[in-house]
């Protein structure tokens, strides 16, 4: 069972040495039953390690770690019957169909879904009796969530679910994920795509050589950075920046005709300059509030000096994280 406060995932104090190379180093976090949460980070960062010792798969050096409840250093069928995952790389049977891929895992749980229902939720309703080695890579990218989800998981673990997807297919991908958030289902979603994690994620945490860096929703995590709005318009003629930058009491940048000023907040400066054009009688072009986006955040947190050196997995690891 999860904890009694709703918590699906917590981690208190985390470490991982391989010998003397630290790849975690302290990390806290919980995560939220039913939530998606995104777990971030640069190649090398100590994702991969992390999230094997969530999944039971490495034993860990120190710290607390429970998962729906349990210490997956010390898992039990029960408890891994709980899990779905959905590795980034899978190797299935191409000769087998859908279906009789999907119900063939089916068969390793007590209580699965609907084989049927599965193949449907992640949208391979018309592929059912397709062979899996007929399918393009995204169709078997879907057959690879149909299989780690079938087992009626209470909590996914979604790894880089939609790499070499092309943009309809993504957005696809991206529906189906929030079909199974809407299941009641709790995912621990790790993507390189930041608009990826920034549309599905509710909360979202950043490892950067094996510390957590920030841990929030895009608002909290945006403001604990400093991240601000930026607002632009073009510059109507005949008025300088010197004069705006009075009337909104902030310094305006110029690039071409194209103004622009950053703010904690755009609604003051916002209401200021348009209640300012109103009584001149001007236009302003273009004129756009530009919120930072997670990218944005995520490059400031882990940037120039910020990338790991390949120093946050295991020495000769498989991971990319």
């Amino acid at each position: 069972m999860e904890a009694s406060d709703g918590t699906a995932i917590s981690v208190k104090d985390l470490h991982m040495r391989y010998g003397q190379n630290e790849a975690v180093r302290g990390i806290s976090f919980e995560v939220a039953s039913g939530e998606v949460f995104g777990f971030l980070g640069p190649n090398g960062a100590g994702k991969t390690t992390t999230i094997e010792i969530l999944e039971g798969y490495r034993k860990r050096t120190d710290g607390e770690v429970a998962v729906l409840g349990t210490d997956p250093g010390r898992p039990t069928r029960a408890w891994r019957e709980r899990i779905g995952l959905v590795l980034q790389e899978c190797e299935l049977d191409p000769t087998l169909t859908v279906r009789e891929l999907v119900t063939l895992f089916s068969d390793f749980y007590p209580s699965p879904s609907p084989v049927d229902e599965t193949i449907e939720l992640v949208g391979l309703g018309d592929k059912r009796d397709a062979r899996v080695g007929t399918l393009s890579g995204g169709q078997r990218r879907r057959v690879d969530v149909a299989v780690g989800i079938v087992g009626n998981p209470d909590l996914v673990f979604l790894d880089e679910p939609t790499t070499g997807f092309d943009p309809t297919a993504r957005r696809e991908a991206w529906n189906m994920i929030e079909g199974l958030k809407d299941l009641g289902k709790t995912i621990f979603l790790t993507t390189h795509y930041m608009d990826e994690a920034q549309h599905l994620a509710d909360r979202v945490a950043i490892l950067r050589r094996g510390e957590l860096v920030a841990v929030g929703d895009l608002a909290e995590i945006g403001a604990g950075v400093g991240a601000e709005t930026v607002i632009r318009f073009r510059m109507p003629t005949g008025v300088s920046a010197d004069e705006l930058g009075s009337v909104l009491d902030a310094p305006v940048e110029l690039s071409g005709d194209v103004a622009s000023l950053r703010v904690e907040s755009p609604q003051r400066p916002l209401h200021k300059l348009t209640g300012w054009a109103e009584e001149r009688g001007l236009v302003l072009d273009g004129l756009e509030a530009v919120h930072p986006t997670l990218e944005d955040v995520f490059l400031e947190l882990t940037g120039p000096g910020g990338q790991a050196g390949g120093d946050g997995e295991a020495p000769g690891g498989g991971g990319d994280g």
